[in-house]
């Protein structure tokens, strides 16, 4: 028998899903390791082609690992400043695009492209379906954070080869998310690049088509 969810129940998956937000202000409080390990066990269950479960999951807890992936943050936010001009140029600068000295947990997601799991299965088009899998998963565990109380934000305004080599993993791994995670300091319905005047909500009438 299919379960069955109720509309009590989907009305609260849809605030979940709003509430779900890039975070980039955290507490510095920890979080038990127990805590995120459960939410890695959830998002394990996510769809994956051929389930091939590329996903591989790395804590950063080292200090000097988290200041090189610190220090690649720094030079290509400096790099992306340059590439606006006017008014872009100063709402960038007053962006908080990032929580990496605040965050107590820090998670590279990487995707072993040697995998032989799946045998190739649903890849032999669609080369990139593996690295779709590993999304799926993070946004997985997206939902399962914040449903735990907890806040998520993905950084990617970093160079994946200087992460890859400063957290010395193996050659076929490749990045494909870096995540902060912990208890956010304030709670937000609306985007925050949507708050801060960078871009507004396209509506959905303008993004759905039929052919």
């Amino acid at each position: 028998m299919s379960p069955t969810f109720d509309a009590t129940f989907r009305a609260r998956f849809r605030d979940l899903v709003l509430l779900r937000r890039d975070v980039r202000r955290f507490r510095k409080d920890p979080i038990a390791r127990e805590r995120i390990d459960a939410l890695l066990e959830l998002a394990s269950h996510a769809p994956s082609v051929g389930l091939s479960q590329p996903w591989r999951f790395v804590y950063v807890d080292s200090p000097e690992r988290r200041q090189a992936v610190i220090k690649s943050f720094t030079e290509a936010n400096e790099r992306a400043l340059a590439g606006y001009s006017g008014e872009k140029h100063t709402i960038y600068a007053t962006l908080k695009l990032e929580g990496l000295r605040e965050a107590p947990v820090h998670l590279a997601v990487f995707s072993d492209d040697a995998t032989r799991t799946g045998s190739g299965l649903g890849q032999q088009t669609m080369r990139e379906t593996a690295h779709y899998s590993i999304v799926a998963a993070v946004q997985t565990l997206w939902l399962g954070a914040r449903a735990d109380g907890i806040g998520m934000g993905w950084v990617s305004i970093l160079d994946p080869k200087v992460v890859k080599r400063a957290l010395d993993v193996p050659a076929t791994w490749n990045l494909v998310a870096y995540l902060c995670l912990g208890f956010p300091v304030e709670e937000h319905l609306d985007p925050e690049l949507e708050r801060h005047g960078w871009e507004v909500r396209t509506d959905m009438k303008d993004l759905v088509f039929s052919r």
